[in-house]
């Protein structure tokens, strides 16, 4: 007999794929950036920086010298802004927190070690700044420029912590089953901690790993704390004349290279082009002149952004009015009450329903600021409790405050 797959249930979520499924499951996610020293690491972090704080209409939002909040670019977000042209306006925002210091050894502790890894722990996915550019000002920490050996000395360090932090994680279960008469180690509890222990031996991060659903969840509960499990986005830094004209001769080797080492998306990108555009900011026919001379290049800050934010499963939807158009971040998945609770604990509690039309329908339909067009041609949905929500939803929530929590 042939077996029929079962019927797709309307609403469920995309299956997570690779790091996604091993990520903390919340709204507020970070991304970490790490390089070696010397590799444009801290360069590219205060361009980020500056660039949020020039865009920020929020002074008294005071944030960790090491911590950046960079709006996330969006034409979606840009066009309500500019139907409504509220009073308030608040795009999705992309944490990111530049960690200092990894070097050669860092995992025995030497150079910024311990702290570097409590760091890294803290966020859910890396930025990894990679150099390839050469210059006499600026000298590389192994005295020659090579991103592929850099590459596999970071990948050592993270695989080599991990590997220190899994046996810990097995000795203590070993000692509380011990303890315990009536506990014994599961057979998957060991082959996957063997199948882990296998791969960080190799140097070879646990994200990039085929890995069962019992499989991820014994990773999750057992080492919760894993460096290799988050998503990675290869930076590599060019000279200027290398990116303008799009090559460079490590490029398809760096390439390689990450599919060959767990996957990831490379974004090739230039602090010292960045850098040159940005000066040139109060000036913005210099700005025009500087973008002719070069080749078609664009600043590929607001890729890395995009990037970073969607590598973390993060998406948003948006609430468009008189006073305010705000994105507001959601974790990939969640469903319509959920994303209410964003805005305010009482909306989920006292969830009735959500009123949702998709951006793309609204822009093809709507020529002014009223859902008029978009409900005449049957686009502006009612959603209940089991409605996942996706990324770019323009969504009206009714609730009901009194709405006691049930005890």
């Amino acid at each position: 007999p042939v077996s029929k797959m079962p019927p797709k249930k309307k609403d469920e979520a995309p299956e997570a794929a690779g790091a996604a499924r091993f990520g903390r499951v919340r709204n507020t996610l970070k991304m970490g950036i790490v390089g070696l020293p010397n590799v444009g690491k801290s360069s590219l972090f205060n361009l980020l920086t500056d660039q949020a704080i020039a865009a920020e209409n929020f002074p008294f939002c005071t944030i960790e010298p090491n911590e950046a909040r960079c709006a996330v670019p969006d034409e979606r977000y840009d066009h309500l802004c500019s139907l409504w042209k509220p009073p308030s306006e608040y795009p999705a925002y992309l944490q990111i927190t530049d960690i200092a210091g990894l070097v050669k050894g860092a995992s025995d502790g030497a150079g910024l070690g311990n702290a570097f890894l409590s760091n890294i722990q803290a966020v859910d996915g890396i930025f990894h700044v990679v150099r390839a550019f050469e210059s006499e000002e600026v000298i590389h920490v192994d005295d020659s420029v090579d991103p592929l050996r850099d590459l596999e000395t970071i990948q050592h360090e993270l695989c080599a912590k991990d590997l220190e932090y899994l046996k810990r994680a097995v000795d203590q279960e070993k000692t509380d089953v011990k303890k315990n008469p009536t506990m014994k180690l599961s057979g998957l509890f060991v082959e996957t901690m063997d199948r882990v222990e296998a791969m960080l031996l190799q140097d070879l991060p646990i994200r990039g790993g085929t890995w069962s659903t019992p499989e991820v969840e014994m990773i999750k509960e057992k080492l919760p704390s894993l460096i290799t499990t988050k998503p990675v986005v290869y930076l590599v830094n060019l000279a200027k004349k290398d990116f303008t004209r799009k090559r460079n001769k490590w490029l398809a080797k760096i390439h390689e290279w990450i599919k060959a080492r767990g996957g990831g998306v490379m974004i090739p990108f230039s602090v010292e082009f960045e850098q040159e555009l940005w000066d040139l900011r109060a000036d913005p026919d210099a700005q025009s002149a500087f973008l002719e001379t070069a080749e078609g290049a664009k600043s590929a800050m607001p890729k890395m952004v995009q990037q970073g934010y969607k590598e973390l499963n993060l998406i948003y939807y948006f609430t468009a009015g008189e006073k305010e158009v705000r994105c507001w971040t959601l974790y990939g998945g969640s469903l319509a009450p959920q994303a209410a609770g964003v805005i305010h604990g009482d909306f989920e509690r006292g969830f009735i329903k959500a009123e949702v039309v998709a951006f793309e329908d609204f822009k093809a339909l709507a020529t002014s600021k009223s859902m008029a067009e978009v409900k005449a041609a049957g686009k502006y949905r009612q959603e209940g409790k089991t409605y996942v929500v996706k990324d770019g939803d323009i969504i009206h929530f009714q609730f009901n405050v009194t709405a006691a929590k049930k005890k």
